[in-house]
């Protein structure tokens, strides 16, 4: 299908420019929103990242803390997220969504379980290195039971076990479930959602609604649902974080960001297919000024 991402490389970006930009944009009196907005919403994650280390050697000054000093809100917080790798920026997410009073499940799954095995050994390694201890260990100390067990299954890299339908019936299982749900092959598992609800008469979704539920049974659908068709799953993210009374900024910012180079052009079909409205349109109305701004950027187009 080629690239399915909103975000393209830019031809012939020169570092030492787009630095000049950013620093000149930042001199003197006010800053020039409108610079840094078009600079980093056209250039790629692996263009915009070594501009860090770029500014450092050109200004030997640090970009992140001369942003921070400009920029508020919003708008610097979506900045300092697009000058993280994706797996820094996953690991940092992982990391606010478990500290402080209540865990943000819904975060902790979102970036699980929609990651290959690939990324969640990068996000690992990041993460021990930041935080002293493993993304195991800081799940077990926020979480409990069942729903413990599926997250800290997500978090480890896994090959696809076999699934024998005629030995292995599901039943109530949680932990069979579990080792299931997160062997991490799609492929895999769509086949296994099929062989399921043709032995069952009904899909997967109705079974884990009527087995379980609070905490595990929403982890388990949202793995399911994801499974299913990542690009939906985002796009109802999407549309949540934004429906009804207050965004949840942290879950546009992050999706936004994310997926960016990932499917963002997907994302937006089933966001138009399913609310009848535009991503573009939606981000539109529901935010403001320069955040909005390079929102849109990643957002790449209206449909």
């Amino acid at each position: 299908i080629g690239y399915r991402g909103s975000i393209q490389d830019f031809p012939g970006a020169d570092p030492l420019k787009d630095v000049e930009v950013l620093r000149k944009a930042m001199k003197g009196f006010g800053t020039d929103e409108q610079a840094i907005i078009d600079l980093l919403g056209s250039r790629s994650n692996k263009q915009r990242v070594p501009l860090l280390i770029t500014y450092k050697t050109a200004y030997g000054k640090d970009l992140v803390k001369d942003l921070k000093s400009e920029l508020s809100g919003n708008f610097e917080k979506l900045v300092l997220a697009m000058l993280k790798t994706p797996a820094q920026f996953d690991a940092h997410e992982l990391k606010d969504a478990i500290k402080g009073a209540g865990t943000d499940e819904a975060c902790l799954i979102e970036i699980l379980a929609s990651r290959s095995n690939a990324e969640i050994q990068e996000i690992n390694q990041i993460y021990k290195a930041e935080n002293k201890k493993t993304l195991e260990e800081a799940i077990h100390g926020d979480t409990s039971g069942h729903f413990r067990r599926l997250l800290v299954s997500l978090a480890q890299v896994r090959v696809a076990m076999l699934y024998n339908a005629g030995e292995n019936k599901l039943g109530t299982d949680e932990s069979k479930f579990n080792a299931i749900l997160c062997s991490r092959s799609k492929a895999h598992l769509r086949a296994v959602f099929h062989e399921y609800q043709q032995m069952c008469g009904r899909d997967i979704e109705n079974s884990i609604a009527r087995e379980m539920s609070g905490d595990l049974e929403s982890g388990m659908l949202a793995v399911v649902k994801c499974i299913k068709n990542t690009p939906a799953y985002f796009a109802e993210r999407l549309y949540k974080s934004m429906k009804g009374l207050g965004t949840k900024d942290r879950t546009l910012i992050r999706i936004m960001v994310s997926r960016s180079e990932v499917d963002m052009l997907d994302i937006r079909q089933e966001f138009v297919k399913n609310y009848g409205k535009s991503l573009y349109s939606y981000i539109s109305g529901d935010t403001s000024g320069d955040y909005r701004k390079l929102l849109l950027k990643l957002c790449g187009g209206n449909d």
